[in-house]
């Protein structure tokens, strides 16, 4: 077992995640990324291997259960334990409640909650071969404010963000004692590929979101709590008079 830190980050090719491993990287830590695509994972690779860390880059789908499997295992096989689950990978989709696709929403399901679960599930005694009784492992689950406080034509998304939110509550009331705890981070609109449609002149401007930079932040320093702190959810939204709304 290596004696650095080691964190895993899914969807870590672009966006929050790529974010996240970077600030991960800068501090020291190993890392496991994994995403869909082979190439941008290695690129990824190449940038964050500049921080002098070991990067081991594990291309997954998260709706294939076999790939999440294998991505716990290569994992654990490269490292013997695991400080830090980042739990980003995720899929999003719009549509009104009345019209939406029964089989869009199971893939949904599938990437943004049934995923987490047994990657979770599956590193979860990894995770407590690592605590002190000072120093916890800590599971950390990029879901969306969309999950706290509803929005039109994000019923199958936040549905799912929801359901991310209480499974991180439910693992706390488990694990927590045991010194593994859990950390919903909610953010609003973050400037990533998957809130682009989002912006332009009627709309929300990217240079006014969350970045990605803010997300990571809040990410690592749940890392530097002790195992006696747990935080259940961080919410984390933009300016204006109602900060109830993404």
């Amino acid at each position: 077992m290596t004696e650095r830190r080691v964190a895993l980050v899914t969807g870590a090719s672009r966006g929050i995640g790529a974010a996240v491993a970077d600030r991960f990287a800068r501090e020291g830590w190993d890392l496991t990324i994994s995403a869909r695509g082979a190439d941008a994972l290695d690129e990824r690779a190449q940038a964050l291997r500049a921080h002098g860390g070991r990067v081991l880059t594990v291309p997954a789908d998260m709706s294939d259960e076999e790939a999440v499997a294998a991505l716990a295992a290569r994992h654990l096989d490269e490292y013997g334990r695991t400080d830090a689950l980042v739990l980003n990978a995720g899929m999003g989709a719009m549509g009104a409640f009345a019209a939406f696709p029964a089989r869009r929403f199971d893939k949904l399901y599938q990437v943004n909650v049934r995923a987490p679960f047994l990657l979770t599930q599956s590193l979860l005694a990894s995770m407590k071969s690592t605590v002190t009784k000072t120093i916890g492992a800590k599971v950390i689950a990029i879901s969306s404010i969309t999950g706290v406080y509803p929005e039109p034509n994000l019923i199958a998304y936040g549905s799912t963000k929801a359901a991310l939110i209480s499974m991180c509550e439910t693992f706390n009331l488990e694990e927590s004692v045991n010194g593994v705890s859990a950390t919903s981070i909610c953010p609003g609109y973050v400037d990533t590929d998957m809130s682009e449609w989002t912006k332009g002149e009627d709309a929300i401007p990217a240079d006014e979101m969350i970045s990605g930079d803010d997300v990571a932040e809040i990410a690592y320093s749940v890392t530097r709590l002790s195992r006696w702190a747990v935080l259940p959810q961080a919410i984390l939204t933009r300016p204006g008079e109602n900060m109830h709304r993404a």
